[in-house]
Order: structure tokens, then C-alpha cells, then sequence
């Protein structure tokens, strides 16, 4: 049994996650595709591709050893459309991240490229593991600045 175009398009995006290979995640995407992270009452708007790759760029320097495992993989080949289940893990700065996403990607005729994502991810993580990681980046980010500024001081003490 052959492996559709869409299948192995998405199985190349989370290869690309694992691999924390931003551009390759977005080389998988046509020009006009959107990123939804829902649910919506978490409040984030859709992401064009530009946007979306800065924010990755950004995670990609916060999170080391970070994995996707697909769990389950639902695919209707008629509507160029694959519904993934799948767990991660990374560690950050503020601990381990844990958490399982859905999503849900439509496909253009070809397979290749992704024309829409909506990402559903465990929103108890989204509330409270973020505010967490954000404020040990602040907390790590004044330290580096402080320990720099320290640096420069005693240097020009000299």
C-alpha cells in the first residue's frame, strides 16, 4: 500500500520538529497558509507564515532535546486533509515540557504543501507552564544582562 503525498508531507513536518528545522517547517506550507492555535478562548490570533517562523525561530533557541511522537494519524484523502495526535517533550529553561497536540492540516492538490493548520494543545499546559517559562527567560535574560553589566564595570575599573 502506497503512502499518500499528504501523509508523507506531514510525517516531513514532524521530522522537521524534531529536528527544531524551522525552515523546513514553513517550506511545507504554501505562501498564504495560516496557523490556528485553538482553542480560541486562549486568545491568539492566526499566524501567517512569517510570523509563525519567528516564533519558532524564538523556541527553537529555549527548547533542547525537544521530540514529537506521532500517537495516532487520521487521513481523508478526498478532503486533502490528516488529523494528527501526537505527545512532546522538551527541556527549557523553567523544566520539562510535556504536553499532547491535535492537529488538524489541510493539504493543497498536490500534497505537498499545507494550506491551513489548527493546532490544538493542552490548554492547563498553555496557562500555566508559559507565564512560567517566560518569567525564568526574564529572570534568566536580567542575570545575563546584570552579569554583563558587572563584567563591563570592573573591565573599565581597570
Amino acid at each position: 500500500m502506497t503512502v499518500s503525498r499528504q501523509r508523507q508531507t506531514a510525517e516531513a513536518v514532524v521530522a522537521a520538529f524534531n529536528n527544531m528545522d524551522v525552515d523546513s517547517i514553513i517550506a511545507h506550507r504554501s505562501p498564504d497558509c495560516l496557523r490556528h492555535f485553538i482553542p480560541k478562548s486562549l486568545g491568539f490570533s492566526p499566524q501567517n507564515n512569517a510570523t509563525y517562523g519567528d516564533s519558532l525561530h524564538q523556541l527553537s533557541g529555549i527548547f533542547h532535546n525537544f521530540s514529537c511522537t506521532v500517537n495516532d494519524l487520521l487521513e481523508d484523502k478526498q478532503a486533502n486533509r490528516i488529523c494528527l495526535y501526537l505527545s512532546a517533550r522538551g527541556d527549557t529553561v523553567a523544566g520539562e515540557y510535556v504536553n499532547e497536540y491535535m492537529w488538524l492540516l489541510d493539504f493543497d492538490e498536490s500534497g505537498e504543501k499545507i494550506t491551513c493548520s489548527k493546532e490544538y494543545s493542552d490548554t492547563v499546559l498553555a496557562r500555566d507552564f508559559f507565564p512560567k517559562l517566560k518569567a525564568a527567560m526574564i529572570e534568566r535574560r536580567g542575570r545575563v544582562k546584570l552579569v554583563s553589566a558587572q563584567y563591563a564595570a570592573s573591565f573599565w575599573a581597570v
